[in-house]
C-alpha cells in the first residue's frame, strides 16, 4: 500500500519559492529545496520534477497569489489615490522590514533568466501583464468614477505604476531606507490628484 502525501502541492510550492526567492535560481541547489520543504529528493523529484519545473511553479504560484492581494487593496470603497498610498505603504514596509529586501520574485526571475529561458520569460512577462491589468482595472474603474480626468491614457498609467513599482523593489534592494522609499511613492502618488 502506497504511504499518503504528508505535504500539500502549495505549501512545497510556497516554501520552493522563497528559497529561489532569496538565493536565486542559480544560487539554489537541491539540498536547499529538500531543507525549505521538508521533502527529500525521490519525493521533490516525483511530486514536482526537477529544480526548473519547481521554479517555474513556484513563478505560476507567486503569480496566483500576488496580484489578487493588491486587487483586494484596490477594490475598496475608498478613493484610488489613498488606496495606491496603502498598496505602496505596504511595498515600503516590506522592504523595511526585511523580506521586501529581496524584491519582486518575478522580477528577479526575469532578471536571471529571461535572457536564456523562454519559459520563465514568459511566465515573467505574464506575471507583470496581470499585476498591470489589476492596476488597469481600477484605474478604469477610478475615471469611470470621477477620480480621474478622462483624458488621462489609465493603461499607460498602470503601466507606469507597474514599472514604477518594480523599481521601487529594486531601489529597496539596495537602499531601504524609508525616508527615500516614500519620497519616490510621494512622487508616484502625485500623478493619481
Amino acid at each position: 500500500m502506497a504511504r499518503p502525501r504528508e505535504f500539500t502541492a502549495d505549501a512545497v510550492l510556497d516554501s520552493a519559492m522563497r528559497v529561489f526567492w532569496a538565493r536565486g535560481y542559480e544560487a539554489t541547489s537541491l539540498d536547499d529545496l529538500c531543507a525549505a520543504t521538508g521533502l527529500n529528493r525521490s519525493s521533490l523529484y516525483a511530486s514536482f520534477g526537477d529544480k526548473r519545473a519547481l521554479l517555474l511553479m513556484s513563478i505560476e504560484r507567486y503569480i496566483e497569489l500576488g496580484p489578487p492581494r493588491i486587487a483586494a487593496i484596490l477594490a475598496q470603497a475608498i478613493p484610488i489615490r489613498q488606496a495606491m498610498a496603502q498598496v505602496l505603504a505596504n511595498f515600503v514596509d516590506s522592504v523595511v522590514a526585511g523580506p521586501g529586501r529581496i524584491g519582486c520574485f518575478v522580477g528577479n526571475c526575469a532578471v536571471e533568466l529571461a535572457h536564456h529561458d523562454k519559459q520563465a520569460l514568459q511566465l515573467a512577462r505574464k506575471g507583470m501583464q496581470k499585476f498591470e491589468l489589476v492596476l488597469l482595472t481600477a484605474f478604469t474603474r477610478a475615471q469611470e468614477q470621477g477620480e480621474l480626468r478622462r483624458d488621462v491614457d489609465v493603461a499607460a498609467l498602470a503601466r507606469f505604476f507597474m514599472s514604477s513599482m518594480q523599481g521601487l523593489r529594486l531601489v529597496g534592494k539596495v537602499n531601504a531606507d524609508r525616508r527615500t522609499l516614500e519620497d519616490i511613492t510621494a512622487t508616484m502618488l502625485r500623478l493619481l490628484e
